[in-house]
């Protein structure tokens, strides 16, 4: 497999993180839900996927999506070229960060929701002092996590849909991170706190308990599912 698959330095929100944070981030953007034939978001909603961060930015440019179906289908078709490629990607991010003097950090889920040390649990041998860090909508994945099944270098947040926010709830009360989308906003939601989530993409750096309060973006501005809190 010849293409890079991460990109580093070179999203909006991690650049921010990696200048305060002193952080140096690794995203993976591949193809959400069925767009490339194989699922890569098992829990999306509709208002998800009718929002979905794929439409937005350099998202919505034609080579960028193909690229992102590209790298999908390589995953699923190949996974062992895959896997050597993101192992030398992942290796370049942490020398990188090494000669930078910075932490480096990597989220494989850009625009998908895979559990990953089930799909490659051996970047997790190879890499155990780095920072993965995922947004997920997967219920079970979550519960695992919050029970201290994962790996201990990985760091959820639940994602806030239109049809879970009673989960939501109990993600927040065992003092974990739900992220939600906002037409605007507010400083607080259903008797939760709610900061700012757009400043950085660093999520195991915020603050217990409390919603990372996103800004739509992309076709989530329009959305009337329920997904975009009014």
């Amino acid at each position: 497999m010849t293409i890079r698959l991460l990109n580093v330095g070179a999203n909006a929100k991690t650049v921010k993180g990696d200048v305060l944070g002193e952080y140096l981030t690794g995203i993976l953007y591949l193809a959400p839900s069925l767009t490339s034939g194989y699922q890569t978001c098992p829990s999306a909603t509709e208002g998800c996927k009718a929002s979905c961060l794929f439409s937005a930015g350099r998202g919505r440019m034609h080579s960028v999506e193909s690229a992102r179906i590209r790298k999908t289908k390589e995953l699923f078709e190949n996974t062992e070229e895959f896997e050597k490629t993101l192992i030398k990607d992942i290796t370049s991010l942490v020398d990188k960060a090494k000669r930078g003097g910075v932490k480096p950090a990597l989220r494989l889920n850009g625009t998908s929701d895979i559990y990953w040390p089930a799909k490659l649990p051996k970047i997790f041998d190879l890499f155990p002092d780095l920072i993965h860090y995922n947004y997920t909508k997967e219920k079970k994945v979550m519960s695992n996590y919050m029970a201290g099944k994962c790996p201990p270098n990985y760091y959820l947040t639940f994602s806030r849909s239109e049809t879970n926010w009673d989960y939501c709830k109990d993600v927040l009360d065992a003092g974990h991170t739900v992220c939600a989308v906002f037409k605007t906003r507010p400083s607080e939601y259903e008797g939760y706190k709610v900061f700012s989530a757009d400043e950085t993409d660093l999520r195991f750096t915020d603050p217990p308990g409390q919603i990372g309060g996103l800004t739509a973006k992309g076709k989530a501005k329009k959305d009337l599912t329920g997904f975009l809190v009014q």
